[in-house]
């Protein structure tokens, strides 16, 4: 890939670019970086070295399709305050050749805004909404050597590590969750030289002051709704929704049919009313390698789907649901519980979502499953048991018929029957 000899706006240091892309080739062909590079950029050269990134060929990378990418960043943290940084930063810098860039912890980039001609110029590059701005996709950068160092940066020219950026000067400051400290994105300002003016970082850094200060507040809101809402809950009784997961019938929030990954969803926070992380609930959900990504577009689609249902939304940081809901599963399981062996029969058609392979789901479907057998066996009467061992799933338990067995009257005229089919299952298994 040939490297761009003018910056955005047609200016630059032609002579100081020269020396920094000879210093990086012996860096390359050495190992060893220069130490006239400021420490911050002699740093992160290393570890995009380390990290084996050609600075002629790298790209960003894209790994989102456009639907779910708009889900995500609908979903994410830092789109409710947007409006702060457009105000601060965005507003009346059309034509002052800066770009505006918000990216998330991950380093992916999720608003470009700011200069349109200079936007444009950027696109050639990958500097897009999508594309992955961390140190180990595109080496040096500001937004990447930020989330990287946990802190402020600015990047000038041929200080990026990848020469498709020698053009462009860059500032970036993280964004961190006011109440936990977490990071959650990164503020990026791109363009000319104005982009690593002093007072750039000044204004970069106000403005994730004034972010991080309005999360406090939205934070500080979320609870009181929250508290307030719980304090009326409990004041006055409110009639449940039902959530049907038990047998072969579609899940139903109400009268609203569920998809089956939307039922799994509600099922483990039902079974969680202290919530879930988003790390957390989605192993429980997926199989293989579990995608938090994946989850919280799904967390959106779950969100609709309550709204209609006339629920609450769900609450995040951690994931739990916003009033309690009435879940059939749970109920058989307090039965149970109860010893009210013949009412949790009655209630319980089959097992919680007997299609799913959602990890969470498989542990609590075969846990209420094994409390039922085994309570089965130890406490229920005969026409009970017999009941139960007639359900399709228990057919061929051959140890839940011989039980029967023990506990029918001698002289009860099914005693015949449970022999035949104790001989059917003893044929079938050899």
């Amino acid at each position: 890939m040939p490297v761009p000899q003018q910056d955005p706006r047609g200016g630059g240091d032609g002579s100081l670019r020269d020396r920094l892309v000879r210093a990086q080739e012996d860096a390359i062909t050495t190992g060893v970086v220069p130490l006239s590079l400021r420490p911050v950029v002699r740093a992160s050269w290393e570890r995009a070295i380390r990290g084996a990134i050609d600075p002629d060929r790298a790209l960003p990378r894209i790994d989102m399709d456009e639907d779910a990418f708009r889900e995500y960043r609908a979903a994410h943290a830092l789109a409710p305050v947007m409006p702060v940084i457009r105000r601060l930063l965005v507003d009346g810098t059309d034509d002052h050749g800066l770009v505006v860039a918000i990216g998330d912890a991950q380093g992916r980039l999720l608003w470009v805004e700011g200069d349109p001609h200079l936007r444009r110029r950027a696109e050639d590059m990958l500097f897009v909404a999508g594309a992955d701005w961390s140190e180990g996709s595109i080496g040096t950068s500001a937004p990447g050597t930020a989330l990287a160092l946990d802190r402020a940066v600015q990047i000038r020219g041929a200080e990026h590590f990848n020469r498709i950026v020698h053009p462009w000067s860059c500032t970036a400051a993280p964004v961190h969750d006011p109440e936990t400290g977490a990071l959650l994105g990164v503020i990026d300002i791109t363009g000319t030289d104005l982009a690593v003016a002093p007072h750039t970082l000044s204004l970069v850094s106000a403005t994730v002051a004034a972010v991080e200060a309005e999360l406090r507040i939205a934070n500080l809101e979320t609870t009181v709704r929250s508290t307030i809402r719980r304090s009326r809950m409990r004041a006055v009784p409110v009639e449940r929704t039902s959530l049907s997961v038990l047998g072969e019938q579609r899940p139903r929030l109400g009268v609203h049919e569920l998809s089956p990954r939307h039922a799994e969803i509600l099922t483990l926070l039902a079974w969680h009313p202290r919530g879930l992380g988003a790390e957390r609930l989605a192993a429980l959900v997926y199989e293989g390698d579990p995608s938090p990504v994946t989850l919280r577009a799904e967390m959106t689609r779950l969100r609709r789907v309550l709204e209609a249902a006339g629920e609450p939304p769900l609450e995040s940081r951690p994931y739990r649901l916003a009033r309690e809901l009435d879940v059939d599963a749970a109920r058989v399981a307090r039965l149970v519980g109860q010893g009210a062996l013949r009412r949790a029969l009655e209630q319980y058609p089959g097992p919680i979502l007997p299609s799913s392979t959602a990890p969470g789901v498989v542990e609590l479907r075969e846990e209420l499953a094994s409390r039922l057998r085994e309570s089965m066996l130890a406490d229920a009467p005969a026409e009970v048991l017999l009941a139960f061992a007639e359900r399709d799933e228990h057919r061929y338990d051959a140890a839940l018929w011989r039980a029967l067995l023990e506990v029918l009257p001698a002289r009860s005229p099914r005693r015949a029957s449970v022999v035949a089919h104790l001989e059917r299952i003893d044929a079938a298994l050899r």
